[in-house]
């Protein structure tokens, strides 16, 4: 006699492309094309090296002689150059890629740091309360009252006085990562608070309590993970808002400097010659970035509803 076969369970990743997230995601058609254009608009800036015909960020690949060539398909167009040059002979499609790759490490970084600040002060405050939680809200409402780009500006300014105007590429990168960091936070802060004030009360924390399990263990265990949906969609929306405020910085010359240029910097070098003809220093560029954030944007808002049973 043999046994009956056991009926089949389908793996994780079959279960994961079966679930609601996943085909709400497959029905909606704008979130597809958004998801795959920032898909390849970050394959492109991770595989920069590979993709771009030369270093932007080198002045030994530069030569004067290509200066100010225009894009490849116009009448004045030259080889190799895809998106013609600049007034230094960098090729504008090899700046992009690689100032795309900036504008993305300083956004994820800022808000990796908004994020783990964020996160831990909510905790603490909705878990802890009293006055903890009331001196940590006060600081998010005043910081609330002033735009996160014009926090950005005083971190900028804050730092470069100390450290004078003059700084390197990498420090200045820096400088922007904590920048943003520090003017994101309070969003993670608020949401995760109104979260763990919810889930404290539950069973699943009495009993842990009830077993000795110490605080630290039972937010960052058992309590942090039943928030992670609403962070998961501010943290989508301020990538987005993290690139867009590095490019503002860029642009009014508070960010990269021109030897690293991000996104906002090209717009900003590209921005000096929009009136004399050369337009696609600064056209390709902004389209770049807008196409990068809008499609970000998308992705985000898509994921809100997704995961928010209420819009569904």
């Amino acid at each position: 006699m043999t046994d009956a076969p056991l009926p089949h369970t389908p793996g994780l990743l079959a279960r994961a492309i079966d679930s609601d997230i996943f085909y709400s995601f497959r029905r909606s058609k704008l979130t597809v094309v958004a998801a795959s254009i920032a898909l390849v608009l970050m394959l492109a800036a991770i595989f920069a090296p590979v993709l771009a015909m030369q270093n932007p960020f080198d002045p030994a690949q530069l030569d004067l002689m290509n200066s100010r060539i225009s894009p490849l398909w116009t009448a004045e167009g030259a080889r190799p150059f895809l998106f013609g040059t600049d007034e230094q002979g960098r090729d504008v499609f090899s700046a992009i890629l690689y100032g795309m790759r900036i504008s993305l490490i300083v956004g994820i970084l800022g808000v990796g740091l908004a994020a783990v600040l964020g996160i831990g002060l909510g905790l603490i405050a909705g878990y802890v309360g009293g006055a903890v939680d009331s001196l940590i809200m006060r600081i998010a409402d005043v910081q609330l009252t002033f735009p996160a780009i014009l926090i950005a500006l005083l971190i900028d300014g804050v730092v470069k006085s100390l450290l004078g105007n003059h700084l390197d590429a990498t420090t200045m990168l820096v400088v922007l990562v904590v920048a943003i960091g520090l003017s994101f936070w309070v969003q993670y802060a608020r949401t995760v608070r109104g979260s763990v004030m919810v889930e404290k009360n539950k069973d699943y924390v009495a009993a842990a309590q009830l077993i000795g399990l110490p605080a630290r263990v039972i937010m960052l265990r058992h309590v942090l993970p039943n928030t992670m949906g609403p962070i998961l969609v501010i943290a989508t929306i301020n990538l987005a808002l993290a690139i867009i405020t590095e490019a503002t910085l860029s642009f009014l010359g508070s960010g990269m400097p021109d030897t690293m240029p991000s996104l906002g910097t090209l717009i900003r070098i590209g921005n000096n010659y929009l009136f004399s003809g050369e337009w696609w220093v600064i056209a390709f560029p902004g389209i770049a970035l807008a196409s990068l954030i809008l499609s970000i944007n998308l992705v985000g808002d898509w994921l809100r509803d997704a995961l928010n049973p209420k819009l569904q």
